[in-house]
């Protein structure tokens, strides 16, 4: 076996744990084809989140089988944790190995002979994690993604994650200081995730906390900026956001998924906190970083979702100062409480309250972008020439063109579909 190619689905741990798998082959003596149907080897690294998730794998093992019949295909990531017998009926497929097995790829492909084709164990039996820096999902190269926490204690109604991805768990600060640093020479901004990143050294006998963490990493390392992805609402503490607040190394971007405004729904969804408790670190965090991008992710159509449940969702997200929303639309997921719920939400019900929460979220970020008309923002140039990413998350179409991986200073001067543009340069006077 000569070439390999990896493809990732869904989140940013993913995309983590796809790009130390890489490593992990390389080492082996593997090279990476530049494409897939040059590869011997094809290793589909999963989502299960969503049903579209589940189906956007096979569709793909359909058409590598299709297209590279030669290939042997492996399948890993959270669907393989799920239903690994699933998967290995279809067409193509050598191997399913679970995220419990994950770390045992490269020995499994390079080893013979080979007895079982499907590695799937205990997840809550694991207390490491894959996890390499890697490149943004959508090609920009410039901002590596570090996954320092994975897994998950929550038990939301909804939520398959916890079974697919173990118990929480956390990098040492030793390994993300040396990753940090290491990264640092070469990148301006990195950003720091995992599946429950505000966990991160919560573990028994452990007085570190995220906060800390991120102090360390700003003494002890040349990081120019620092960008954390989604925190619980809960463990955005005060001590974190007036971290965030009083550092210009860390960017200033608050993302806490929210799920619902309804109390309701949020105690159906066994969410650990209620609306009043999301929006007083909302609002919190608006007063100590007004120019901050401020986030959530909101779910539409769970089980027994009336209109009145999903009115008082509306109303309380128009009711705090978001930039932006990710909307999502339950999705049932086979082995959660809410998928034998007797009280589902009619498709079309929660495909018309999913445009309403669309509309909402456009409004309030057109709003968000056009305050900041005529400000100057600290932003990072990006691989895509003439593009950057301002401290609170908007992409800026420069002016200028400016070599990628630099943080440069931008003063707004217009509105970009979905984005702001660069004043142009004052002429000189002659």
């Amino acid at each position: 076996m000569g070439k390999f190619f990896v493809q990732n689905f869904g989140c940013r741990a993913t995309q983590a744990d796809g790009a130390a798998l890489e490593s992990l082959l390389s080492a082996k003596g593997l090279e990476a084809a530049d494409e897939r149907h040059e590869a011997d080897l094809v290793v589909l690294n999963t989502c299960t989140v969503t049903a579209a998730a589940d189906e956007d794998v096979r569709h793909t093992v359909r058409r590598v089988h299709r297209e590279n019949p030669a290939a042997r295909i492996l399948v890993t990531g959270c669907y393989a944790q799920r239903a690994p017998a699933e998967l290995i009926a279809l067409d193509g497929v050598e191997w399913v190995v679970g995220n419990s097995h994950k770390g045992q790829i490269a020995e499994l492909v390079t080893s013979a002979p080979y007895h079982g084709n499907i590695h799937v164990g205990d997840i809550f039996a694991q207390h490491d994690f894959l996890s390499a820096p890697v490149e943004d999902a959508a090609g920009d190269r410039t901002r590596p993604n570090l996954k320092i926490q994975d897994g998950c204690n929550n038990r939301c109604s909804f939520c398959i994650i916890p079974f697919v991805r173990g118990r929480s768990r956390s990098a040492a600060p030793d390994q993300v200081l040396e990753q940090v640093r290491s990264l640092a020479r070469r990148y301006r901004e990195i950003v720091l995730s995992g599946i429950n990143l505000g966990r991160w050294g919560r573990e028994p006998g452990s007085r570190m906390r995220l906060a800390d963490l991120l102090r360390r990493l700003l003494a002890e390392t040349d990081v120019q900026r620092l960008r954390l992805s989604s925190v619980e609402p809960m463990d955005f503490s005060d001590d974190l956001l007036g971290l965030m607040a009083s550092s210009p190394r860390v960017a200033k971007h608050v993302h806490a998924p929210l799920q619902t405004g309804s109390d309701r729904i949020l105690r159906r969804m066994h969410r650990k906190y209620r609306p009043r408790h999301y929006a007083d670190r909302i609002l919190r965090a608006r007063a100590l970083m007004p120019e901050a991008a401020i986030g959530a992710d909101v779910m539409v159509g769970f089980p027994g979702e009336t209109e009145a449940d999903f009115e008082e969702n509306r109303r309380f997200i128009e009711g705090l100062p978001f930039t932006y929303l990710h909307v999502f639309t339950y999705s049932e997921r086979p082995g959660t409480p809410a998928a034998a719920d007797s009280a589902p939400v009619p498709v079309p019900v929660r495909k018309e309250r999913n445009r309403v929460l669309r509309e909402l979220a456009a409004a309030k970020n057109l709003a968000f972008r056009e305050g900041m008309v005529g400000r100057t923002l600290s932003a990072v140039t990006l691989h895509e020439s003439g593009t950057a990413l301002s401290d609170n998350y908007l992409k800026v179409r420069l002016a200028q063109p400016r070599e990628a991986n630099r943080i440069v200073e931008v003063r707004i001067g217009g509105l970009e579909d979905g984005g702001v543009a660069e004043a142009a340069p004052l002429a000189i006077l002659r």
